[in-house]
Formats: C-alpha cells, sequence, structure tokens
C-alpha cells in the first residue's frame, strides 16, 4: 500500500513550486526516517510514511489562489487517495490529523506522536542550507525582494515579513520552538545554528564590509 500511496500522491506534484515540490517530499520522508529511528518510543512508521506523502498534495492549489488551507484541503483528498489504496477507517483518520496538524499557521496541536514527527520532519525541512534555499526559491516565485533596508524587521507589521530576508528572521528562525519532539529540537538547533551564521555573512555583505 505504501507505494501504491506514494505514487498516487506524487501525481498532484506535476507543477508544484520548487519550495513545495515532490523532492520536498521526499526530503520531509528521509528526515521522518531518521526521527523515527532516534526516537526512543514505538513509532507507526507507516502512518508516517503515508501522512508524509500526502500532506502537501494540496499546496500547489494554495499556490494558485484556489484554496486557502493546503492542509484540510489534503486531509479530505488522502482520506479518498487511502480508501482506494485499501487502508482501514482507523489507518485514514489517525493519516488525516498528521496532515491537517503540519501547517506551521494552523492552530491545531498535534495530538498523537506520530503527527508530532511529521510536523517536525517538514518544519526541519525548511532550516538549514536547503531551508534557506527554499525561502529564496519561493520568495522569487513569489516576486518579493530579497532584502530591502527601507523594511527593516523591527518595523516589519506582516505576519511572513515583507522581504525574503525578513521572512527568515519572521518564521524560520521560530521554527526550533516549535518543534515536538526532543529527537526534533536536536536536529533544528544544528540547522538553526547555520542559519544564523548564514545571515550574519549576509548582515555584513550588504553593507559590503565582506
Amino acid at each position: 500500500m505504501l507505494e501504491t500511496v506514494r505514487d498516487r500522491a506524487r501525481t498532484y506534484f506535476d507543477d508544484a513550486s520548487p519550495a513545495h515540490d515532490w523532492h520536498h517530499v521526499q526530503r520531509v520522508e528521509r528526515l521522518a526516517e531518521t526521527l523515527c529511528e532516534r526516537h526512543p518510543d514505538a513509532v507507526d512508521e507507516r502512518v508516517v510514511r503515508l501522512a508524509v506523502y500526502c500532506h502537501d498534495v494540496g499546496r500547489t492549489k494554495e499556490d494558485r489562489g484556489e484554496i486557502d488551507d493546503h492542509a484540510r484541503w489534503g486531509a479530505r483528498e488522502a482520506e479518498g487517495i487511502l480508501r482506494e489504496c485499501g487502508a482501514d477507517a482507523a489507518t485514514i483518520e489517525r493519516v488525516q490529523h498528521c496532515i491537517r496538524a503540519h501547517r506551521y499557521s494552523n492552530d491545531l496541536e498535534p495530538a498523537t506522536l506520530e503527527a508530532k514527527l511529521v510536523s517536525d520532519a517538514d518544519n526541519l525541512d525548511a532550516l538549514g542550507a536547503v531551508g534557506i534555499a527554499r525561502v529564496f526559491a519561493y520568495g522569487g516565485e513569489m516576486g518579493d525582494p530579497i532584502h530591502d533596508p527601507a523594511q527593516p524587521i523591527a518595523e516589519d507589521d506582516t505576519d511572513a515579513g515583507a522581504t525574503q530576508y525578513n521572512h527568515i528572521h519572521k518564521k524560520i528562525l521560530d521554527l526550533p520552538a516549535r518543534m515536538y519532539t526532543d529527537v526534533g529540537r536536536d536536529l533544528a538547533a544544528e540547522r538553526v545554528a547555520f542559519v544564523r551564521e548564514y545571515l550574519d555573512r549576509f548582515d555584513s555583505e550588504v553593507v559590503g564590509e565582506r
């Protein structure tokens, strides 16, 4: 069933943004595997992997403005995918919760270990070197400026950041605090340290010091 669901989910990413394409799903899957292996408690890895495959099936629709919440839409869509692939009702319900709870801007807290691990894996892909690349790829696609000295972070009252640089400060640096597991926090600490190092270098280059 895992391969069948994976192949079905992949068809939703044909025109996806580079920041949320199938490569993102594959990275999240590898991160989820690492988190599951390192977590001291028993994890239903099948639920985790099914949720990872389906967690962003609605992302392209949200980016196009066709839906408001890709997590809620994706959870509904995943129900059909999973049912057609032979999943039982309990598995479908658990996977749907993982999908609904993974979205950064949703207020829904993960209520299961599997949902926490999916959320952590997804957020980890937004940190580190890959996370920085995703910010600038997505911001460029949306037409947002990389950096604007006239938009200092202290005066930026937007939720996501008026520039890509501000987005890193407003959203990405907060991700370690949103980790739900100790293993997720350990990986996040290393990745966010790299992001901070990058920002220090960025600040120096912007003012011509380096």
